[in-house]
């Protein structure tokens, strides 16, 4: 018994150890360049590139590294991390979540479906409700690092959402047991154009 208590402390401090603590003062200045694209403080005003502000620091630190990896492929992003450690990328992730995010409006032709979707999600195709992991109000749980959803852009929720629902060439961080295109591959063109204009507006 006490060796397995050691053993799982050590686990635990070893991984502490490996994820190094963001500092967000020191990440608005290295955070620069992707103002460019996210917005200066991470509302972005362009639909096809995220808000990052109000985002988990945990979802984006991991995002940020898969990125760097080409374990998530961002053509836009290519190179910019390179040169970045990972106290770079834990202090950026700090800066962003520090930030507090802006929310869109939703489609009022389809909003009745996505929040359907969102908040009960479809028995009949055994797909679960989004509420589970990213709570009724869209906030996400950055502990568990499921991303905040709530206000971002719709046309980013769709492609991401389209991206996960691919067999190949789509997108594949998405851990282990693949739970988002596992859902993705549930959803018809018209789910995902509701649901994703639903988060647009939800707050």
């Amino acid at each position: 018994m006490n060796k397995l208590i050691v053993s799982l402390l050590l686990t635990v401090g070893i991984s502490g150890i490996a994820h190094a603590a963001g500092d967000a003062a020191a990440g608005q200045a290295k955070a620069a360049v992707c103002g460019a694209c996210h917005g200066p403080d991470g509302n972005s005003m362009a639909p096809n590139f995220p808000k990052l502000a109000g985002q988990g620091e945990r979802y984006l630190d991991k995002q940020l590294h898969d990125i760097k990896s080409g374990k998530r492929q961002v053509l836009e992003m290519t190179g910019l991390l390179t040169n970045l450690s990972d106290q770079d990328l834990a202090d950026i992730a700090a800066y962003f979540a520090s930030q507090k995010g802006s929310v869109g409006a939703a489609d009022p032709k389809i909003v009745a479906r996505g929040e359907a979707l969102f908040r009960g999600g479809n028995l009949d195709k055994g797909l679960p409700a989004c509420t589970g992991c990213h709570s009724p109000k869209g906030a996400g749980n950055a502990a568990a690092g499921f991303p905040h959803l709530g206000g971002q852009h719709a046309q980013y929720v769709a492609k991401q959402l389209t991206d996960f629902r691919k067999e190949e060439g789509g997108r594949a961080n998405d851990g282990d047991s693949m739970p988002m295109r596992t859902i993705a591959r549930k959803l018809s063109d018209e789910d995902i154009a509701a649901v994703a204009s639903y988060i647009q507006g939800l707050h």
